[in-house]
């Protein structure tokens, strides 16, 4: 429960982040030529009010994320382990198979009799 809970505030907080990320003034690039209209209504409290909102969204999602970590079921860690470790044997098990067959072949090379007893 807590787990579900945890990734919907991660994804409300991303989808924020990203959005106050877009509005931030740039600082150089193409985009700052057209900063004229940032001037008008005063950026300058803004800019402090989006940085704040920056950090503490990317600190809230590193929190939640840790959060959701510790509360993630056990059964839901463990079938993950143990999937992983069947495709692991599975993979070794292929992995042995195609070197029994694919063994580098001998080559044949003639005796120096059987080229004596053509002539």
């Amino acid at each position: 429960m807590l787990y579900s809970i945890c990734i919907g505030l991660i994804l409300v907080a991303s989808i924020i982040l990203i959005l106050a990320i877009l509005v931030q003034n740039p600082k150089s690039g193409m985009a700052a030529n057209f900063g004229a209209a940032n001037q008008v209504m005063g950026v300058r409290e803004s800019a402090n009010i989006l940085e704040k909102t920056t950090w503490t969204l990317s600190c809230l999602i590193l929190v939640l994320s840790l959060v959701a970590t510790i509360a993630m079921d056990a059964d839901m860690s463990s079938n993950s382990a143990s999937s992983l470790q069947k495709d692991a044997e599975a993979l070794i098990e292929k992995v042995n198979a195609n070197a029994a067959t694919e063994a580098m072949p001998q080559a044949v090379i003639p005796a120096e009799n059987a080229e004596q007893k053509a002539e």
